[in-house]
């Protein structure tokens, strides 16, 4: 199970932090992502990590202000958003697959969160 938390109101040029707190998984085995959706569209990929290694892909429409890490005692991953832009208005959600390779499709996650509304004003 996926929990996040920490979406909102921000303006442009603001930040937020998201909070993806999991259960039930196999930590040792597992890489977790985060992806956007914007109204109409299929779910955009944002970054992903392997829960175990220091490994990180990002979009390259976020590379550089917006970093994913580990909460290990908390069994949580973060998604720091630095610097962000209107066009970053979407929900947002956090996701989880087992094994270590660092798949940035949506369709290869079945695990999903609820998903947090971000909303960025101009």
């Amino acid at each position: 199970q996926l929990v996040e938390t920490g979406g909102g109101l921000v303006q442009a040029g603001g930040s937020l932090r998201l909070s993806c707190t999991a259960s039930g998984l196999d930590f040792g085995n597992t890489v977790m992502a985060w992806f956007r959706q914007f109204p109409g569209k299929e779910r955009e990929f944002v970054a992903v990590r392997s829960w175990t290694g220091d490994d990180t892909l990002y979009a390259e429409s976020v590379q550089g202000r917006f970093t994913s890490f580990r909460d290990i005692a908390k069994n949580t991953l973060n998604l720091q958003m630095n610097n962000l832009k209107p066009k970053g208005t979407a929900v947002y959600y956090c996701s989880a697959r087992r094994g270590t390779s660092l798949f940035t499709s949506a369709s290869e996650y079945g695990v999903w969160g609820q998903g947090t509304q971000v909303t960025v004003s101009s």
